[in-house]
């Protein structure tokens, strides 16, 4: 059996005051790299592997992931599994592919890449 290739593990934190957070996660050294205004991405400077995403929630979809996971081609593989999709496969405006599966211990996760 393959497995996909992960090329990205990202947080995602919600929260109440994105811009409150914003400032918080700032002062530990991490730089706003993205924002949708309802969802922002933040980084490491010389380490873009280093990210935590802020949101509210997510405006595309049911309910707001706990983290996100960019890897190659994975959906058929997930429900080969029996693996509950919580959001189907989707294009998104801002050019990721992404879909939501919940893990064992009842987590959402957002698995993506971007085309």
């Amino acid at each position: 059996m393959s497995y996909p290739t992960s090329s990205r593990l990202v947080p995602d934190v919600q929260s109440a005051a994105p811009a409150r957070s914003t400032a918080f996660y700032g002062a530990l050294g991490l730089e706003e790299v993205m924002n949708h205004g309802w969802i922002s991405t933040l980084a490491a400077p010389g380490n873009p592997a280093a990210q935590l995403s802020l949101m509210r929630e997510d405006r595309t979809a049911p309910v707001a992931p706990d983290l996100s996971i960019e890897v190659d081609d994975v959906y058929a593989a997930m429900r080969e599994r029996g693996a509950e999709i919580v959001h189907p496969l989707t294009d998104e405006e801002w050019g990721v592919r992404r879909f939501f599966v919940r893990d064992p211990d009842g987590r959402v996760v957002d698995v993506l890449s971007h085309r």
